[in-house]
């Protein structure tokens, strides 16, 4: 599934309207699509069959019409620029604080960071670990070797036995992910706070504010293993034995491990809403949760190791988001 496009303009998506009801697409379907590609915010239904009727009525433009009244002075180009440049010299500085830097009225500094530059104020992302540039370096170089093991497994016909870290990711082909398995551990509680985004609502103007308990993680836990952990002294003795080749993986680097980036979270959101008596009732429910996971679910999160060992590379070993 394509991942939904996060940063937009209103005049980029008014385009893709014009151009969906230009090759005769209903406005229905016009609303659908954007919604998958972009959110649900990007424009309402009421909005696409308005801008549906406008384009059809021979409207071509994609602004906005300008409003009666006085004419605007303050949102002009040379204040579109300063605005702009301060906002990416600090992207942290508050609406009222670059009003007041620039001696222009807030509601002008509003509008031209939301409707004429576009921009969307969004929360950090959490990373695990403050990367090092020898950190980065050796992400880098793990991933291209990973990369051109691939290529070279798939042009040999002899066939290999590999595995690649951090608990053993194991495959017994000449192409690295026809038998890829990957291995890790988390801990799971016998109840399980919600994220604040798993709990995140649609809120209108007028409803009132939505409250939610802290709740705290349940004291009593399990380890959930996955496969098992390829530095105990048994598990290298049978690497050894059965002729197995570990692969490296690099330090502080949950995003380029299928368990982390791809297995767990769907765990812990499906145990979110639960919470359970015993940890007889935990495992029996962890069973029932793996039992029932098709296989293409797996083969999605081995397979996108080779764009994230990519993307990796292309961002110089920093994490790599979705």
């Amino acid at each position: 599934m394509a991942t939904p496009i996060k940063e937009w303009s209103k005049l980029e998506v008014r385009a893709v309207v014009r151009f969906l009801f230009s090759k005769g697409t209903k406005p229905s379907e016009i609303h659908k699509q954007i919604a998958e590609t972009y959110d649900e915010g990007a424009m309402s239904r009421s909005r696409v069959y308005q801008w549906c009727t406008w384009f059809g009525e021979g409207r071509t433009s994609l602004g906005d019409e300008p409003k009666a009244g006085r004419p605007k002075t303050s949102t002009n180009e040379e204040n579109t620029t300063r605005v702009d440049e301060l906002t990416r010299c600090d992207r942290r500085m508050k609406l009222r604080e670059i009003a007041l830097k620039l001696e222009i009225p807030k509601s002008t500094v509003h509008e031209i960071v939301h409707d004429t530059l576009g921009y969307r104020k969004v929360s950090a992302r959490w990373v695990p670990k403050m990367l090092t540039e020898d950190h980065k370096l050796q992400r880098v170089e793990i991933s291209q070797r990973l990369l051109q093991r691939c290529q070279q497994d798939n042009g040999d016909e002899d066939t290999t036995h590999i595995g690649v870290g951090p608990g053993g990711n194991f495959q017994a082909n000449n192409n690295l992910f026809d038998n890829l398995i990957t291995g890790d551990k988390t801990w799971v509680h016998l109840n399980t706070p919600e994220t604040k985004r798993d709990s995140m609502t649609w809120k209108h103007p007028s409803s009132p504010v939505t409250k939610k308990f802290k709740v705290q993680r349940s004291a009593a836990k399990v380890m959930a293993t996955v496969f098992w952990d390829a530095k105990a002294n048994l598990t290298q003795q049978w690497l050894q034995r059965y002729g197995w080749e570990i692969l490296p993986h690099p330090a502080h680097s949950p995003d380029l491990a299928p368990s982390d980036f791809h297995l767990f979270g769907p765990l812990k959101r499906h145990l979110g809403i639960m919470a359970f008596e015993t940890e007889d009732d935990l495992i029996s429910e962890l069973r029932n949760w793996f039992d029932n996971l098709d296989v293409d679910f797996f083969r999605v999160g081995i397979n996108s190791l080779l764009s994230r060992w990519q993307k990796c590379i292309d961002l110089h070993g920093d994490y790599v988001e979705k």
